[in-house]
């Protein structure tokens, strides 16, 4: 592994993220304003994104052709790139959502954080290193026990906060034991993905005697545990009610998607790279995780009367989804399970923020619209936040033909692609998942529609004054266009999902180059692709 100016050059956006979350922190304490800083925020990210466009045409054009990159700990490909985007318009979004009426004096402090926790998600778009890959996630991690500790002044706000804080480091302790532990049975490699020159960890693998599998099954095993924790999975899912309904409706819509893009992301990258194609350990654990996720989660979110904790069992229930992904993805690579999982990623995203969003323009810092009694009349009162509520649960529903159906679609059929190809005994096993699958996205129909019903077909008990804000209205409204943009468009998402699956690109198969920022003779060859990307293979 090598880090150098080119290493460095690659990670910019990030640098400059973090730079001025820094320069807010300073500058917010010497002169508080709430309006000032939030607008360098935005302008922060909407430079960055514009930057990043200009600069990278080049790049954007090898990576669409199927060309993936390797540079020290990091790594260049379609995934990283349209990921590297997502982040940074979910930055936008959070610190839109997040600078509603009030909250003056914390204004700097939860611009400054949310910057730092998205140059995280950012970073762990391009990891390809353990230890890279490690701090990445906890550079999400720490921010956001920051976030939650300027919540709220109560109780309910403290216990949730150390609740989350103590359950966090126990999972990022058993992450790094399972990283060291696949540090250790792969030959002291920390890399991920390699090449001919630099052997990552798959290649290590490949080269292990038989007894040493047991071992890397162990670490494996420590690896998913500390990632599930991240997505909410079952049995790692227990904070997520407790948190949600002790915190803002802000840092539980920052809890909902911030941590969620991050472990599948990092799912992605690690889990699905190093695992043997031949293992036949891998898929049953998916299997068991997204069965007894997506139930457990949609099961009791059936009688919340609270949101957020309705919303938390819901976020579990969708992890429960993306799952199916990689047990697809597992079984079968070129069945496209994980362009699947990232597009029914991003439409979680989308949706789920535009629903918190939402609750946070009904909240002000004095009351926390938390119950579902709360919205009973909403359609009357304000009925542009009722429809906006509305079609973001109908989405996250998987109602036809909103784009939460175009996920499920696609996840479901990715399963029942692997049935129809007849794979003996595991076949019946992903009938099964789709089939439970299905009967999942009914259960959680049923209690969405409880909640639009309580909005439209309810009359008021007392009239919800809609303090938010502008900023939460412009999230609101944000999120739910772009949920409208994948509705009606699905098959741009299904294709932009299907080129960023990495696991497609190896069937096609992609070319692994180390690659150099610099001007050096791999560029010297009139500016032709065989020129700046050099082959080479694990």
């Amino acid at each position: 592994m090598f880090v150098d100016l080119s290493t460095i050059g690659l990670v910019w956006p990030e640098f400059i993220l973090i730079l001025i979350a820094a320069w807010i922190y300073v500058g917010g304490t010497l002169a508080p304003g709430r309006t000032t800083w939030n607008v360098l925020a935005w302008s922060t990210y909407l430079v960055v994104f514009l930057v990043m466009l200009k600069n990278e045409r080049a790049l954007w054009h090898d990576v669409a052709a199927g060309l993936v990159a390797i540079n020290g700990p990091l790594i260049v490909d379609y995934l990283g790139q349209v990921s590297r985007y997502g982040c940074l318009l979910l930055g936008l979004l959070i610190t839109m959502i997040a600078s509603r009426a009030g909250a003056e004096r914390l204004a700097t402090e939860v611009s400054g954080t949310i910057m730092m926790l998205v140059a995280g998600l950012m970073l762990v778009c391009r990891a390809n290193e353990l230890v890279f890959l490690f701090v990445a996630l906890e550079l999400i991690s720490v921010p956001t026990y920051v976030l939650l500790f300027l919540g709220r002044a109560d109780r309910a706000s403290g216990e949730a906060t150390v609740k989350y804080f103590f359950l966090s480091l126990i999972a990022s302790a058993m992450l790094l034991y399972g990283m060291s532990t696949l540090y250790g049975v792969a030959d002291g490699t920390t890399v991920i993905s390699g090449t001919a020159e630099v052997p990552g960890i798959r290649g290590a693998l490949d080269r292990l005697p038989a007894g040493h599998t047991s071992l890397f099954l162990i670490g494996w095993v420590m690896v998913v545990c500390g990632l599930g924790f991240k997505i909410a999975a079952v049995p790692f899912h227990f904070y997520a009610p407790d948190v949600y309904e002790g915190t803002t409706n802000i840092n539980a819509g920052l809890l909902a998607v911030a941590p969620k893009v991050a472990g599948i992301l990092a799912l992605i990258r690690l889990v699905l790279a190093v695992v043997p194609a031949d293992a036949a350990w891998g898929w049953p654990l998916m299997w068991v995780l997204a069965m007894l996720t997506m139930t457990w989660g949609n099961v009791c979110a059936l009688w919340q009367q609270n949101l957020r904790r309705l919303m938390a069992f819901s976020s579990v229930a969708h992890a429960g989804y993306m799952l199916i992904g990689f047990t697809v993805a597992l079984v079968a690579p070129a069945a496209g399970g994980v362009g699947a999982t990232l597009l029914y990623l991003t439409v979680y995203a989308l949706a789920g923020l535009g629903v918190f969003a939402a609750l946070a323009y009904l909240s002000d810092e004095r009351h926390e619209v938390d119950g579902v009694a709360e919205l009973a009349g909403l359609a009357r009162s304000h009925p542009w936040v009722a429809g906006a509520l509305a079609f973001c649960l109908f989405s996250l529903a998987g109602i036809p033909p909103l784009a939460g159906f175009w996920g499920k679609l696609a996840l479901f059929t990715g399963a029942v692609r692997v049935v129809l190809a007849g794979d003996g005994g595991v076949s019946s096993w992903l009938l099964v998942l789709a089939v439970t699958g299905v009967l999942n996205a009914v259960i959680a129909a049923a209690y969405y529609l409880r909640v639009i019903g309580v909005m439209y077909f309810t009359a008021p008990v007392t009239r919800v004054a809609a303090p938010g804000g502008m900023g939460a209205m412009l999230g609101t409204l944000a999120c739910t266009l772009l949920v409208l943009v994948l509705s009606v468009w699905p098959g741009l998402a299904f294709r932009m999902a299907d080129a960023a699956d990495p696991l497609l690109r190896q069937a096609r198969p992609a070319v692994v180059a180390a690659w150099r920022m610099e001007a050096s003779a791999a560029f010297a060859h009139d500016g032709d692709l065989a020129g700046r990307w050099q082959k080479g293979g694990d």
